[in-house]
């Protein structure tokens, strides 16, 4: 499915920005606890995404790149990057003009993302924080990605970090969702024991982001089990 943006534009022509200063944005409530599960098991977790993925978790995150039509030059914002891999994917997409931040609300995760940035060589801001209460400035990056973790929240919370998403968007900024649509045992095979936490109905992902005020680009599905992505535009508006 493909639609158009606000201005009718390619959402992957970057607008000029200038070089990022360092985010110094305090959390917006350090003391908040969320009700969202969140994952502590940080190299378990890559052991089960390669196993799941059998291998091939690189290919499916340039897939994952590509579909969210990172520009050159782009400030991208990952929420629940979990251990960093397609932040890092997404920096070096953009390149050294752009600027990429992490966000994941276990401080695990966190760990392990800025030890595989370091060893990688790529410079990414990772950062603990929640997907309901951005720690991040407004209307601040070009794209939002927020990657198989909605079902982690309840409907609330996804409402909550909806707003938020559209909060430090820049007016126009792109919203890359990608998440399961459908039941656990349409996931198959190992997903079906680890997806139980969350079900996120066909059409849920969409209604999501028109609900928050953006406007589609283009949806789908991704090519691997049941998973589906939605490309939107936040309103030009602001």
């Amino acid at each position: 499915m493909n639609c158009l943006d606000c201005d009718g534009r390619s959402a992957g022509i970057r607008r000029e920005t200038k070089e990022d200063d360092i985010l110094e944005t305090a959390d917006r409530n350090p003391t908040r606890r969320t009700t969202g599960l969140v994952l502590h098991w940080a190299v378990p977790y890559d052991l089960l995404l390669w196993l799941v993925m059998r291998g091939k978790e690189t290919s499916f995150r340039e897939r994952l790149v590509q579909l969210a039509r990172l520009g050159s030059g782009e400030r991208v914002l990952d929420i629940g990057c979990g251990t960093g891999t397609l932040a890092i994917a997404a920096k070096r997409h953009i390149g050294t003009a752009g600027t990429v931040c992490g966000v994941d609300a276990s401080p695990e995760m966190i760990a392990r993302a800025r030890k595989k940035a370091a060893r990688a060589g790529v410079e990414v801001e990772f950062r603990e924080g929640l997907v309901e209460a951005l720690p991040l400035p407004d209307a601040h990056f070009d794209v939002v990605l927020s990657t198989v973790m909605l079902h982690h929240l309840d409907h609330e919370l996804r409402r909550q970090c909806a707003g938020e998403v559209r909060r430090v968007l820049k007016p126009g900024g792109r919203w890359f969702v990608v998440d399961f649509e459908g039941s656990a045992r349409q996931a198959g095979g190992i997903l079906s024991r680890f997806h139980r936490h969350g079900h996120i109905k066909p059409g849920e992902l969409s209604a999501l982001t028109q609900v928050a005020g953006f406007s589609c680009i283009e949806s789908g599905p991704v090519g691997f089990r049941n998973l589906h992505f939605v490309l939107a535009a936040a309103p030009c508006n602001g």
